[in-house]
């Protein structure tokens, strides 16, 4: 399973919508499933809905008051219920054998940033990749350089995850798990 991390905004450009349908059509053909956030909205349906073509197992997990939103996606193989974000965040990465992060706001940097630090301190060794298409975390990258430069992260951070430019890069990172 490849948990993946993206935006559930309803207005995301369709680029980053194209973006996440390829994603989830390239992990269901690689031969993984994914769990993610479980909604239906924004990039999180787009890539769910593409895995869920290809037949790939999607599983969602996701916070109540979410689901009381009405937000949660009903077609999936298993949506999992848990009372906050940390819980579903804990939730995906159990599930997980490797992580994707494409674009998305402040829930996908929350759950980049828990899944890199549980890396850094050796609570995991499962790869992570972040999507970069187009520019995309540009900035956040140059914050993490800064951040090194800095001395508030080792050089080395870079080890701890993957860029990746475009989904024939994607296609590699999953053919290595």
């Amino acid at each position: 399973m490849i948990g993946v991390f993206c935006g559930s905004s309803t207005s995301a450009d369709e680029k980053y919508m194209t973006l996440a349908r390829d994603a989830g059509a390239a992990i269901a053909e690689a031969g993984f499933g994914i769990v993610y956030g479980g909604s239906r909205n924004g990039l999180m349906g787009a890539a769910a809905d593409a895995a869920l073509k290809k037949n790939a197992k999607v599983i969602g997990v996701i916070p109540h008051f979410l689901k009381e939103k009405e937000v949660a996606h009903t077609g999936l193989a298993e949506l999992h219920l848990t009372h906050g974000m940390h819980e579903r965040q804990v939730g995906i990465a159990e599930r997980a054998d490797g992580f994707l992060v494409l674009p998305g706001g402040l829930g996908t940097l929350a759950e980049f940033f828990e899944v890199l630090t549980w890396r850094q301190l050796k609570l995991h060794d499962k790869p992570i990749a972040l999507m970069n298409k187009g520019g995309y975390w540009d900035s956040l990258l140059a914050f993490l350089r800064h951040s090194a430069d800095e001395k508030f992260l080792y050089q080395d951070h870079k080890s701890l995850f993957t860029v990746l430019e475009n989904t024939e890069n994607l296609k590699v990172f999953l053919s290595g798990l």
